[in-house]
């Protein structure tokens, strides 16, 4: 998914001004979030706007992608331009953690960074699209309590190595894990992502795990049922 372009059945997202290429995760998480009761949907560090324009195909609601990089947003803006939905996108160039809004967003989705641990890339811009450093995840989920309603859900996308520390940050601002879709690469393998909902809600979580490949090097029916409207190979 390295090519300049990427090409889904609606859209195409062009990325050669975005340290962050369209990627496995953020399809996976564009298409797996609850959208259904949306109005006013935020995408946090959106990059090309991938997963602001998948939303905005998914459901009627108004989507705010937030990017801190100057050149990814600018990129995004000119992807949401030429989508179907241009008119129910914005994208904003800044700092989420310094965003000020009087908007109040039911839907929180973000594909953060999360390499806490790695070598720091050569190039600024990668870095900053992939480290931490700039949105860690107590942060995250205390700006997402200060911008989302009291029914709000928060979706994210990570390393399952690192699920425990998001669930205690979500916890200590009021967030519970609703929902949980453990991804494994095949059958054999040990999960390597985690899709996560979080609500301020109480309830019990709905927790499973879904294969990427079936083993035959082939999408499995979970992966098809969440890329399905988007991916030119699935039909």
């Amino acid at each position: 998914m390295s090519n300049n372009y990427f090409k889904f059945k609606q859209f195409t997202i062009v990325q050669d001004g975005c340290a962050m290429k369209v990627g496995t995760d953020g399809c996976l998480l564009g298409g797996w979030f609850d959208c259904s009761k949306s109005k006013n949907i935020i995408d946090i560090g959106c990059g090309s706007g991938l997963i602001a324009i998948m939303a905005a195909q998914r459901c009627d609601a108004l989507v705010t992608g937030i990017e801190i990089d100057s050149n990814a947003a600018i990129q995004a803006e000119e992807n949401v331009k030429n989508s179907p939905w241009s008119e129910r996108i914005e994208i904003v160039n800044c700092d989420f953690l310094e965003y000020n809004t009087s908007k109040r967003f039911d839907t929180v989705v973000c594909n953060p960074p999360y390499f806490v641990n790695s070598l720091k890339c050569d190039r600024s811009q990668r870095t900053l699209a992939r480290h931490s450093d700039s949105l860690n995840c107590k942060e995250f989920f205390a700006k997402c309590a200060e911008i989302s309603t009291d029914t709000a859900t928060i979706n994210i996308i990570i390393p399952s190595d690192i699920a425990e520390e998001w669930l205690s940050a979500a916890k200590e601002n009021g967030f519970n894990a609703s929902r949980i879709t453990h991804i494994k690469t095949t059958p054999k393998k040990a999960p390597k992502r985690v899709l996560m909902e979080f609500s301020r809600s109480e309830t019990a979580t709905n927790e499973k795990t879904i294969i990427f490949e079936d083993g035959r090097g082939e999408y499995s029916e979970d992966v098809k049922n969440i890329l399905r409207d988007f991916y030119l190979k699935i039909v």
